[in-house]
């Protein structure tokens, strides 16, 4: 009985400050998600350790898998991915026959670290993988990113040519145009209320919107089983991974500003591979106009493949590794005729 008044003075004062009360409701549902957050991305943690190698290279722990022998290949995996993308897809395991496979969990991803106290530009993230290829004594190799690690290939070939023997971007967006989805899918990145959401509702929204970005990445193909069970969904939806994903969703469309004057540049062996259906990224403006752009290059749009090319058509992705291996650089002279 004794607890009745202060219950009914509750009442009274939610319902005399119905706007206050709202708020602190909403504070405590946030606090709950966040908890939850937490808990899931630890338990995902839990569940799928580190199984490569890590190397520091200024002041990031880069986390890396290697397999096979032979010549360097390294594997640059999209926005959002990381290293078992390439795993699940059966591609790590079919270049390791031949080569020397490398595939990096880019920073922010997998079980790489983002430190926060710089921008984690295409050129940026070029530059630590080079330092890190240097140190692991695979230059030069052949570079295939695929989507957003398509960007990263791109401008470790343009700034680090010495260490890149052939380059494959698969799925590439390289021309700037206009991205709402990209817009959209930044607001994670934003200061301090892009922490407040990777913490709290982000998490749980990308949950409930993953179906549809499978459909549209995969589409016209069906999500593979392969991809399905082998790619670890819950550490792709933890805060700190997601927040990568805003951030670099955010540098879409002003790195491929930046970049697309310099294609021309390049010397090494180009073979660019993308879905000719692709949902997410306009082939016949961003793959074929750099096919156009950089004369020696060749490139195979993939009948009936969507963005992810490299899970549903595997082995073709497989043969434009093989091509840009064996095809000879551009001569200093022919590139002066041009």
């Amino acid at each position: 009985m004794k607890n009745l008044p202060r219950k009914s003075a509750l009442v009274d004062t939610m319902r005399d400050h119905p706007y206050a009360s709202a708020a602190v409701a909403a504070v405590a549902a946030l606090a709950a998600s966040a908890l939850v957050n937490r808990d899931l991305a630890a338990k995902a943690e839990r569940d799928n350790p580190a199984r490569g190698h890590f190397v520091e290279i200024d002041g990031v722990r880069l986390h890396y898998v290697e397999r096979g022998s032979g010549e360097p290949l390294v594997l640059l995996h999209g926005n959002g991915s990381m290293i078992q993308d390439f795993e699940s897809s059966g591609l790590l395991d079919m270049a390791a026959a031949k080569y020397r496979v490398i595939a990096f969990d880019r920073p922010g991803y997998g079980h790489t670290t983002r430190p926060r106290n710089r921008v984690w530009s295409a050129e940026a993230q070029a530059d630590l993988i080079n330092e890190a290829l240097t140190e692991l004594g695979a230059t030069p190799a052949v570079v295939l990113g695929h989507s957003w690690g398509a960007s990263v290939a791109m401008a470790l070939a343009l700034r680090h040519p010495a260490s890149v023997k052939a380059l494959v971007p698969a799925s590439g967006y390289y021309y700037p145009t206009p991205r709402v989805d990209a817009v959209a899918a930044s607001g994670p990145a934003i200061p301090i209320l892009g922490d407040i959401l990777r913490y709290t509702l982000a998490p749980l929204l990308s949950r409930v919107l993953w179906p549809a970005v499978m459909r549209k990445i995969f589409g016209p193909a069906n999500e593979p089983a392969k991809f399905t069970n082998g790619f670890p969904k819950e550490l792709a939806l933890r805060p700190s991974q997601l927040r990568a994903s805003a951030a670099e969703s955010a540098l879409m469309v002003p790195e491929a500003w930046a970049a697309s004057d310099g294609y021309g540049a390049l010397r090494m062996p180009v073979v660019i591979v993308a879905g000719a259906r692709d949902r997410l990224i306009d082939t016949a403006k961003q793959s074929a106009r750099l096919h156009e752009d950089v004369g020696h290059s060749s490139f195979h749009a993939v009948a009936g493949a969507g963005h992810m090319v490299h899970q549903t058509a595997t082995s073709a992705v497989m043969a434009a590794i093989d091509e840009a291996a064996t095809a000879k650089a551009r001569s200093p002279e022919l590139a002066a005729a041009e």
